[in-house]
């Protein structure tokens, strides 16, 4: 059985500032670009049965330039829709709803097409993605480039813990995680790993 490789996007002007992004489709800075090249040493020296990521810019790049080559997008691995609170911060939320956790209370809806997801609800999708890639696993390594809550959402779901034990997984940006077996279970190998 393969690893999985988690790898979240470089930095962009949100998640420097901490604002919930998950539809905008925020550029990279230039910070997050160098971020995202200096992966490569990290990621390129491996075969990889399947490649996906998110199909935001974001992540997109910081594939293209961690120099990940075959990468294909997969709506899947989109971040957690943030419905009413994209763009703004925890600290500003706190201000009008004290006590808000997004891993125990979720969101409130969205403009239309947005209309936020539950931890309940990210936590499905992430158990779809899971089993997409287990046919590849089989095979070989597998890397997934895409955003930290879902990421952490989706670590969550491998090791067989509820959607909401993500927040236990902080990640920051341009850093891999790889999720292995020991004795046949799911374990962290590595994580927030720079080069």
């Amino acid at each position: 059985m393969g690893d999985l490789l988690l790898v979240r996007h470089g930095e962009t002007e949100w998640s420097r500032s901490g604002q919930h992004t998950s539809w905008t489709d925020l550029p990279l800075t230039g910070r997050g670009e160098e971020q995202a090249k200096s992966l490569a040493p990290l990621l390129t020296d491996r075969t990889y049965a399947l490649a996906l990521s998110s199909p935001l810019d974001r992540a997109l790049r910081t594939a293209e330039l961690a120099g990940l080559t075959g990468v294909v997008p997969d709506p899947g691995l989109h971040e957690w829709d943030y419905g009413g609170y994209e763009g703004i911060t925890t600290v500003d939320i706190h201000r009008t709803r004290p006590g808000w956790d997004l891993w125990t209370d979720g969101v409130p809806p969205g403009p239309e097409g947005h209309p936020g997801e539950s931890p309940e609800e990210i936590g499905a999708r992430a158990d779809r993605v899971l089993a997409r890639v287990s046919p590849a696993l089989a095979e070989g390594d597998v890397i997934l480039v895409a955003h930290a809550h879902f990421l952490r959402v989706l670590t969550a779901r491998r090791l067989g813990l509820p959607p909401a034990e993500g927040r236990l997984f902080q990640l920051a940006t341009a850093t891999v995680g790889r999720l292995s077996t020991e004795h046949g279970r799911p374990v962290i190998a590595e994580w927030n790993r720079r080069p």
